[in-house]
């Protein structure tokens, strides 16, 4: 449930949005968005995988009940309209504070100096990130400040307004779940493969239904959609 206040500031940066859109028609191809999530060496099938066709009369097929592995490791990806920028893998007890942050965003601005030269020559692009107290730290944006980067605003409770949780991570999950992996290393590889072979088609679709999706919190008063289509 969302308050009035939490409602007001998804369609005020909504509206801000799409005032951008409209007045820049290059700014889906500038944006680099990032996050991060955990992916398990085993996670549970979802119900549409697990399902089976069954005969007229047949009985239900009795299934152990299977849950999600505790071994896990977190992915962070950097993308944009045309696909990945930048993926690592955080090693295991490494604190995601504002110091591997700032790292982090080095590791970035690499990655677009020798990936996108046009957007680093011009200085033409802009991080888009979620709202953790790391990101909005003096450190951050002390950092972002010297390198003149722009940070496009971003509400809070956001999933159904970010494509990294309404596109890239279920994209990827979906083709993870049910499959069992021996080792940390292996889900490292076949997760890595897997978020390459989305096609840039994909990547560009999503950037047109990021737009609609602030066009649909606004004319929804900030209601939450998580699950719906934003075709």
């Amino acid at each position: 449930m969302l308050t009035e206040y939490q409602k007001a500031n998804r369609v005020n940066i909504s509206h801000e949005l799409l005032d951008r859109v409209s007045v820049d028609e290059n700014f889906f191809k500038t944006n680099v968005i990032r996050d991060e999530t955990w992916v398990y060496v085993y996670d549970v099938q979802t119900k549409a995988q697990s399902s089976q066709r069954l005969g007229q009369g047949s009985p239900r097929p009795k299934k152990a009940r299977m849950t999600r592995s505790n071994m896990k490791v977190m992915l962070l990806v950097f993308f944009h309209w045309q696909g990945i920028i930048h993926h690592q893998f955080i090693p295991r007890g490494q604190t995601v504070n504002k110091e591997f942050f700032v790292a982090d965003l080095k590791r970035l601005t690499e990655a677009v100096r020798q990936k996108k030269p046009q957007l680093w020559k011009n200085q033409s692009w802009v991080l888009h990130h979620d709202n953790a107290p790391a990101h909005s730290s003096f450190l951050v944006r002390n950092f972002l400040t010297k390198n003149e980067t722009t940070v496009v605003a971003q509400p809070s409770y956001y999933p159904d307004l970010y494509p990294a949780d309404f596109f890239l991570f279920p994209m990827l999950k979906s083709t993870l779940k049910g499959r069992r992996f021996d080792t940390i290393d292996e889900i490292q590889k076949y997760s890595t493969n897997d978020l390459f072979v989305i096609l840039k088609e994909a990547f560009q679709k999503t950037f047109q239904s990021w737009q609609k999706s602030w066009e649909r919190c606004v004319a929804s008063e900030g209601n939450y959609f998580e699950g719906d289509k934003l075709e």
